[in-house]
């Protein structure tokens, strides 16, 4: 059953991640694309650029956390 646990555990986390990393491109991405229509202008990339920073730092901080986490639990079992 624990192992049950982790497996589910671990699945919830690659999907957080993948969710952290994403919807910052895309909506970076889209805006970008809306801006570029609007005022034909070339938004894109340095849009598209500010959301895989803003995803990275995303997934820092998730797992940053998620690491701290580990190492709280693993003190409290020695």
């Amino acid at each position: 059953m624990r192992y049950k646990k982790s497996v589910y555990k671990s699945l919830a986390l690659i999907t957080q991640i993948s969710i952290h990393m994403l919807v910052p491109i895309c909506l970076c991405t889209f805006l970008g694309v809306v801006i570029d229509r609007k005022f034909h202008t070339y938004f894109v990339i340095p849009l598209f650029l500010l959301g895989a920073l803003a995803g990275f730092r995303n997934v820092y901080i998730t797992m940053k956390a998620v690491y701290e986490e580990e190492e709280k639990e693993k003190h409290e079992r020695r």
